[in-house]
């Protein structure tokens, strides 16, 4: 057993309390928040329906990623310009409602599922940092996590399903559901969390889909339970870091961090272009791939999530390891990838020569990449 006593357990909660209070108050670079800011302010007029409370071109999980963006900086930044957003939005709404079924809302999506609780989280701390009442996210979020947890059974030795239609199971489920019961112990949900965390890795681990480059691929076979050889895209090698590092702040286990870096490492090495994280749908000339709806914001979700590693990590050291990497990131999005409307593009490695795409996705890919940047990288 990881915890021997009640005593033991209030000392690593009240350890793992000191640390969020310590990086939260981490200093930032006001030049890269600044710019965060402007393209957040962007974002907002230019995609944001204040009347569906959705943004024009997006969708329920990336429109949940940009929600947690925009409450990550206002946290970094102290500023509340879009503190009306989070009741405004089309899942702020279901939120607040006491009548929302929330079955109804995810149609058996378990991975638009954990991204839309750790949205609700991130709200609730923002809400919670201003003295607001933050219960009806908190309380959603437990509802919807509740949901994912039904959706595990014994095929291909455990894991959770992609969707309730139980045809596939893949990383990104799993490394979310990995994230969400780590996290939420951290927030007081009770041992049963942990309890899932620690069976979640213990199965992602033995799955197979991590590949000898210690890349996550996307998925298993259905029919054997194989490793599908699928793209390595970048947010499930971004994800599975922070859900690992959520692990080890609820264990003090520091070997978590070294399986994080493996992949963090293997992302910087495979994943990228002159030294700039690169989709293999990337392609700065025109006429060349094209990353699809979804596709568009999985590189600011590996910034993010690279964010919210070290946060969990809480190592000086660890940080000086990937800061330059995420000042890189933050350059090449606003050197290459802003366009005169200061729209972030799908392209980062290059100059844009037409390939690139822009869309509300992403836009806020590239804000996550100026805010992981401000807390951790040079200024």
């Amino acid at each position: 057993m990881l915890f021997q006593s009640k005593v033991g357990l209030v000392s690593i909660l009240s350890t793992v309390a000191a640390l969020s209070r310590t990086v939260e108050k981490k200093v930032q670079c006001q030049a890269t928040l600044d710019i965060a800011l402007s393209v957040a302010s962007t974002l907002q007029s230019t995609y944001f329906d204040a009347g569906t409370g959705q943004y024009n071109g997006g969708s329920l999980w990336t429109d949940a990623n940009t929600l947690e963006d925009l409450h990550n900086l206002m946290l970094a930044t102290g500023t509340d310009q879009f503190s009306t957003v989070a009741d405004t939005s089309f899942i702020g709404r279901f939120a607040l409602s006491s009548n929302t079924d929330w079955q109804s809302v995810l149609a058996g999506s378990n991975d638009d599922a954990g991204w839309i609780v750790l949205a609700l989280w991130k709200i609730a701390d923002y809400k919670n940092s201003r003295g607001q009442d933050s219960s009806a996210y908190v309380d959603s979020a437990s509802k919807i996590y509740n949901i994912i947890a039904t959706q595990w059974d014994d095929t291909c030795g455990g894991g959770v399903w992609w969707s309730t239609a139980h045809t596939y199971k893949n990383a990104i489920t799993n490394e979310l559901f990995l994230r969400l019961s780590a996290e939420g112990f951290l927030r007081g949900s009770g041992q049963t969390y942990l309890d899932n965390a620690l069976k979640t890795w213990s199965w992602l681990s033995g799955s197979g889909m991590r590949n000898s480059q210690n890349l996550w691929n996307d998925g298993l076979n259905f029919d054997d339970c194989q490793n599908n050889g699928q793209t390595t895209w970048t947010y499930n090698q971004g994800v599975i870091a922070s859900g690992l590092g959520a692990l080890y702040a609820a264990t003090g286990n520091s070997s978590l961090l070294a399986q994080g870096e493996l992949t963090l490492d293997a992302t910087i090495a495979h994943l990228s272009t002159n030294n700039i994280l690169r989709e293999s749908c990337d392609d700065a000339v025109a006429g060349g791939p094209v990353c699809n709806q979804d596709q568009q914001i999985f590189k600011g979700i590996w910034t993010k999530h690279l964010q919210f590693y070290l946060d969990y990590a809480n190592d000086p050291t660890r940080v000086a390891k990937y800061s330059s990497w995420l000042g890189s990131q933050t350059s090449a999005v606003y050197h290459y990838g802003t366009n005169a409307n200061n729209i972030v593009g799908s392209v980062w490695y290059a100059p844009d020569q037409g390939g690139s795409i822009f869309t509300p996705k992403t836009d806020a890919s590239g804000l996550a990449a100026h805010i992981a940047a401000a807390k951790y990288g040079p200024c």
